[in-house]
Parts: structure tokens; C-alpha cells; sequence
């Protein structure tokens, strides 16, 4: 894994001894002797994840810390604090400026690389969703950093895994002031509680009677419906093989017992705001995706969605031996509504034609706007007598009732001219189908308007 560290310390020797160590597992390091420079270099995106001392001349490292989570640009990058300061107010301090870690010298080294190397590859998931959403805030969707920072992390839903009632009666009060808890004391059946239960973070014990605990988190690693869930393992001894090998398999953070309150709350914390971070990342990478795909006015697909998957609809026919029809439907007069009623009540008539036409095909059949007034309609295994049909109840359902515009105010009649034409060879291109649909429907236009013509092939 290459990732690039920050170690900040105004101590030359502690900087040279991490330098060294980070530098033997094949990190690329960088270093910094003070706060600002750290911020300085943080607000570049110089780096993947940062080793915080906390005592230093301009700017401790609280302070640090918290202006990195307080900043958009900055609040996800994994800052682990490593320092002299051992008391478990110390810890808690740290982890409310919002510290991923907090870990006491001298530190081993193995523990000090299996947490790099778990936060790096957590932080490289995240960079690969921004990466996919970082069109959504130019298209109009809200990107979620502001609500990242602005998050307490209270308020989740809370999975605690653990059989022994004299540690869960003890912890689950704790949790309950900030979140909401569900205690499952059958380890066997915790994976099925946690699929089943939509929850922000999974707490387990690690030392679970006749129960694998890191069994137990592997199986919630490789289940899709609880890939993303934080979990926050529980260990009753400093343990480092089995904590080491809790990180390996996707565990996200850990306790010692006896576990304090505090810093069990604000561990949970942090994982909860993680959690909510990527949930909104994945919806923002979602709503992309439906954006480009999608004609916002109607609903319906746009043109390049039609485009780029009717050659697929029309290769599955040829393959299958089964016909595929294919309409073009125009709303008459169009520009007639837009000049007596304004564009208002064009967009009015819009949304309701693509009503309509949803209410008129099946689910298998592919409805586009084409462009204007203009759509498209696909429809798999219909020959052109079945489509002529299909077409003929949709131009009797648009004429039938009227338009409401203007808020209910007004009702103007709307009626459709429609042109079909069907794939008939295997060897046909669909633009030329596309085109004889085009011309049926220039003639509908000719003949009259209102009228469904069909085109067969040549």
C-alpha cells in the first residue's frame, strides 16, 4: 500500500524515529515541526494520513486537530495522535477534537503500522467515492462535507455484541444517553440482528464465550448489507495479535477493558460520523449517477440513456429471434401551449404526458424524452400490429381528458401523433429503424395530427 504520512513533532529525534519506521514498511513520509505547517500542508492534500504529536511551542496538537476537522477540505483525513500523555482524560480529549486514534509512547511498532496501514486503506475508500462524486456539487447535488463537519455523531443506532451481563448492563446505559442500543447477547445470531437492522456502528466483544468475536467481524466484512457498517472491537487484555488481526480483517477501531465511559462514547462517536459521511458520499455518487441518466422535468430517461442501451435491447432481440417496436410520439401544437399559456403550463403538460405514457407500457419497455416535446418509446418482444395497439390506447388517453395547468386552474385538451416502426432484420441498424419511426410520424403530422402511423420495414 503507498500512502503518503504526515508526522508532525517539533522533537527532531521522534520525527527522524518514525521517519525511519514508517519509511521500512514502504510509506512515503513527510514531516512537518509545528502546527501551522502541518495545517498548511494538510490544506493541499500533501498527504494521506497524519501523526500528531499533542505538546508543541505555537499550536498544540488539540488545537491542530480540530481545525483539520472543523475544515471541509481536510475533515477526512485520518488524524492519529501519539504522545507521552497517558491518562484517560488525555484520550478522551484527543478523540472529541476528533482524533481517529490516540495512541501512548513508546509505541510498538507493529501496532503503530497496523493502525496506519487500517486508517490509510479506510481513507483511500473515501477518496475513491469522492473522487466518483466530486461532479455532484457542479451539477446541483449538495456535497456532504458541511454536514460531515457539522455532525455530533450522536444520535445513531448501536449493535452491542457481547454475553457477559456484567459488561453489557454496564455499557449499554453509557451508549443509550447518545444513541440508540440493541444488545445482543447470542453471538450466533448477531450477523442476522446486524443485516437486519440498519445500524451506524457494531460494538463486539472480542472475548465471547465458546463465539469467535474476529469471526464474528469477518462475517459482517463479507456480507454486502453490513460491508460499511463501523465496527469497534472490545478486548479484555492489551492482546496485540488478535487486535493486529482485528485490524486486518476490517475492524475500524478498538477498546481495552476495563473500558471508559468517556472514551467509549467518543469513539462511537467518531465511527457514527464516518459512517454518515460515506452513506452520504454512496447517495451522492447514486443521485449522480440517476442525474446523468435521467430527464429531471419528466422523470422518464433522457436521450443518452436511449441512446446508449437501445442498441443493447435491440442485439438481445436479434439474438432471441424476437421482434422490438419502437415509437415516437409528438406532442401536437406544442408550441402553441408554450405562446397562449406560458412555459409554465408547457412544463405542466410535460410532467403529465410522461404520467400517462408510464401508466400506458409495460415495465420491460424503455420510455425516453427525445428531446422538447418529443419522445421515444422502445418496447421489446411487440410486433408492429401489438405496438399499433399500445400506441393507439396511449393517443386515446392523452386526447381523452384533458391537461390540467396553472395549478388546477386551467384545462386544455392535448393530443399526440405517433410513428412505429418494428426491427424486423437481425442485420438492421436501429437508426434505421429510428428513422422510419421519424418518418411515420411526419406523416401522422401530414395527415393530420392526432393519428398513430405505422412504418413497415422495406
Amino acid at each position: 500500500m503507498s500512502a503518503r504520512v504526515l508526522v508532525v513533532d517539533d522533537v527532531p529525534a521522534n520525527v527522524k524515529l518514525l521517519e525511519a519506521r514508517l519509511s521500512a514498511e514502504y510509506f512515503d513520509v513527510v514531516t512537518a515541526n509545528c502546527g501551522a505547517q502541518a495545517l498548511e500542508i494538510c490544506e493541499r492534500a500533501d498527504c494521506d494520513i497524519v501523526l500528531l504529536d499533542v505538546m508543541m511551542p505555537d499550536i498544540d496538537g488539540f488545537e491542530v486537530c480540530r481545525r483539520l476537522k472543523s475544515n471541509p477540505k481536510t475533515h477526512f483525513i485520518p488524524v492519529v495522535m501519539v504522545t507521552a500523555l497517558d491518562s484517560p482524560a488525555d484520550r478522551v480529549r484527543g478523540l472529541e477534537a476528533g482524533a481517529d486514534d490516540f495512541l501512548t509512547k513508546p509505541v510498538s511498532d507493529v501496532v503503530l503500522i497496523a493502525r496506519v496501514r487500517s486508517l490509510t486503506r479506510l481513507k483511500m475508500m473515501t477518496d475513491e467515492l469522492r473522487m466518483r462524486a466530486i461532479t455532484s456539487h457542479e451539477i446541483g447535488v449538495q456535497a456532504p462535507e458541511r454536514h460531515a463537519v457539522a455532525d455530533t455523531g450522536r444520535g445513531g443506532r448501536v449493535l452491542l455484541v457481547d454475553d457477559r451481563p456484567s459488561s453489557y448492563e454496564r455499557l449499554a446505559p453509557v451508549l443509550a444517553d447518545e444513541h440508540s442500543v440493541d444488545v445482543e447477547t447470542v453471538p450466533s445470531e448477531a450477523l442476522f440482528h446486524a443485516a437486519e437492522g440498519n445500524y451506524d456502528l457494531l460494538i463486539v466483544s472480542l472475548n465471547l464465550e465458546n463465539f469467535d468475536g474476529l469471526r464474528l467481524c469477518s462475517q459482517v466484512r463479507s456480507l454486502e448489507r453490513t460491508r460499511g457498517v463501523p465496527i469497534l472491537a472490545m478486548s479484555d487484555t492489551d492482546n496485540h495479535a488478535q487486535l493486529l488481526r482485528g485490524l486486518e480483517i476490517g475492524v475500524n477501531d478498538y477498546l481495552l477493558r476495563p473500558v471508559d465511559k468517556n472514551e467509549l462514547l467518543a469513539r462511537a462517536r467518531t465511527q457514527v460520523r464516518k459512517r454518515r459521511y460515506t452513506h452520504h458520499l454512496r447517495d451522492n455518487v447514486q443521485n449522480t449517477i440517476e442525474m446523468a441518466i435521467t430527464d429531471p422535468l419528466t422523470g422518464l430517461h433522457n436521450r443518452r440513456y436511449l441512446e446508449g442501451h437501445v442498441g443493447n435491447l435491440a442485439e438481445q432481440a436479434a439474438v432471441r429471434g424476437k421482434p422490438l417496436a419502437l415509437m415516437i410520439l409528438d406532442i401536437d401544437h406544442f408550441k402553441l401551449i408554450n405562446d397562449t399559456y406560458g412555459h409554465d403550463a408547457g412544463d405542466d403538460v410535460l410532467r403529465e404526458f410522461a404520467v400517462r405514457i408510464k401508466k400506458s407500457i409495460r415495465g420491460i419497455d424503455l420510455a425516453a424524452r427525445y428531446g422538447g416535446e418529443e419522445f421515444v418509446i422502445v418496447m421489446p418482444e411487440t410486433d408492429l400490429r401489438v405496438a399499433g395497439v399500445v400506441a393507439e390506447r396511449l393517443r386515446g388517453s392523452i386526447a381523452g381528458e384533458p391537461f390540467t395547468i396553472e395549478r388546477g386552474a386551467k384545462h386544455i385538451d392535448v393530443t399526440i401523433s405517433v410513428g412505429i416502426s418494428t426491427l424486423e432484420k437481425k442485420s438492421e441498424l436501429v437508426s434505421a429503424v429510428l428513422k422510419r419511426a421519424d418518418q411515420a410520424l411526419y406523416q401522422a403530422k401530414h395527415d393530420g395530427r392526432n393519428r398513430v402511423v405505422t412504418a413497415a420495414a422495406a
